[in-house]
């Protein structure tokens, strides 16, 4: 059962607080940075950046606190990244942008409509970064992001351009590489997903990849076995245990405990009347046991509002076992919003920080893990994707 009274829980050791809290924030018209102080109280919105321009995923880089990225679609330069070194004072465009390689003659080459997720690469390798575009592509810079190459295999490989399918088989925008994630305690540890395409993972720096894919469901009628079926929505691991992942599903919430290689499908347990279809997937940043996500409308329909119209986060805090309601402050009703799939995080504070972005333009946040939320700005565009990063 969910809809549960709140309940104690254990107590965690206290981490220094940081200086303050920022908010990158990723709309259809532009990006904004939010500025909240050390006590997550005030909040001082500055933008818009790339005013009038699709940003998909702005980035901080805690490796240095200071370089960020942002993947932008321009009305004159197409799609792209700029790269700012004083923490968004300043931007310039990357020097070569992800560009999938020419087409040999004759045959008919892919081109990057837009790049839809950064990824900082491993801490013991500065300057590297990973981004994922649209069409499904996987591009690495080891400059900070001022260049950029085609990575790995998938790029060209029969079996994976097949997986990919066409531009008609993914999202309303188009197919795209999401979820890259860096194992933190091996750089050649890679995971990624596609929208659609299924759950990939590389053990040798991403000279191969393999699917991951057993235990995941696909919508009913078609073959499981189908890689380019299988439709990822969001894929976290947990930085407290980097050996459990979760994943929020086009059909359902699933974990996935390694070394095993079967995802196990723990959002049955979500309220009958809400399901377990939805975006985001948040981990807490020290206890892999706990996890939130926000569910969205899963009829057949698909309108991609909140069930209803009644928006509310759902956490766990027993890897999936049972799911606890979270919406003190937010909308009662008549709220016909969703969060997609990149503007859902949380802060590294103690009580953890949770923040999420509607399609709406407004930006909501909790102090306390998601027990009250309270907006924090209004009236901004879509907002496509949020990340918290920690001001030392």
């Amino acid at each position: 059962m969910t809809d549960r009274p709140k309940t104690a829980r254990p107590q965690r050791a206290r981490r220094p607080a940081a200086r303050g809290v920022l908010l990158t924030v990723a709309t259809r018209k532009g990006a904004w940075l939010l500025h909240g102080d050390a006590a997550r109280r005030s909040w001082r919105l500055d933008g818009p950046h790339f005013f009038g321009h699709i940003v998909n995923h702005v980035v901080l880089d805690p490796r240095d606190g200071r370089t960020m990225l942002a993947a932008a679609k321009t009305g004159h330069l197409g799609p792209t990244i700029f790269r700012s070194t004083d923490r968004g004072r300043r931007w310039k465009e990357a020097a070569q942008p992800p560009a999938f390689a020419k087409a040999p003659a004759g045959q008919t080459g892919r081109a990057v409509d837009h790049v839809f997720w950064l990824t900082p690469g491993h801490a013991d390798e500065p300057g590297t970064w990973y981004a994922g575009t649209s069409p499904q592509g996987l591009f690495r810079s080891d400059d900070g992001g001022v260049t950029w190459r085609p990575f790995s295999c998938i790029q060209d490989d029969p079996q994976y351009r097949a997986w990919m399918g066409g531009e008609q088989d993914g999202t309303p925008d188009g197919p795209k590489l999401h979820s890259v994630i860096v194992d933190p305690r091996d750089p050649k540890h890679l995971y990624f997903a596609m929208s659609s395409g299924g759950v990939h993972e590389s053990h040798d720096g991403g000279a191969s990849f393999a699917p991951l894919i057993a235990g995941l469901e696909v919508v009913e009628g078609l073959d499981a076995s189908n890689v380019g079926f299988h439709d990822p929505h969001c894929v976290r691991l947990c930085p407290s245990n980097p050996d459990r992942l979760y994943q929020q599903n086009h059909c359902g919430i699933y974990r996935l405990d390694r070394p095993g290689d079967t995802w196990v499908r723990i959002g049955r347990k979500m309220p009958r009347r809400v399901g377990d279809v939805g975006f985001p997937i948040v981990v807490h940043p020290r206890d892999a046991d706990a996890a939130w996500v926000f569910p969205m409308d899963g009829t057949d329909v698909w309108p991609r509002t909140s069930p209803g119209g009644v928006p509310a986060a759902y956490v766990t805090r027993n890897g999936g076992r049972t799911w606890q309601r979270q919406a003190e402050g937010l909308p009662p009703g008549q709220a016909w919003w969703t969060v997609k799939r990149q503007a859902m995080t949380a802060d590294a504070q103690d009580p953890v920080g949770l923040y999420f972005g509607t399609t709406s333009g407004e930006l909501w946040g909790s102090r306390d893990e998601g027990e009250r939320w309270t907006c924090l700005a209004r009236h901004l565009p879509e907002i496509y994707a949020l990340e918290a990063a920690e001001l030392g």
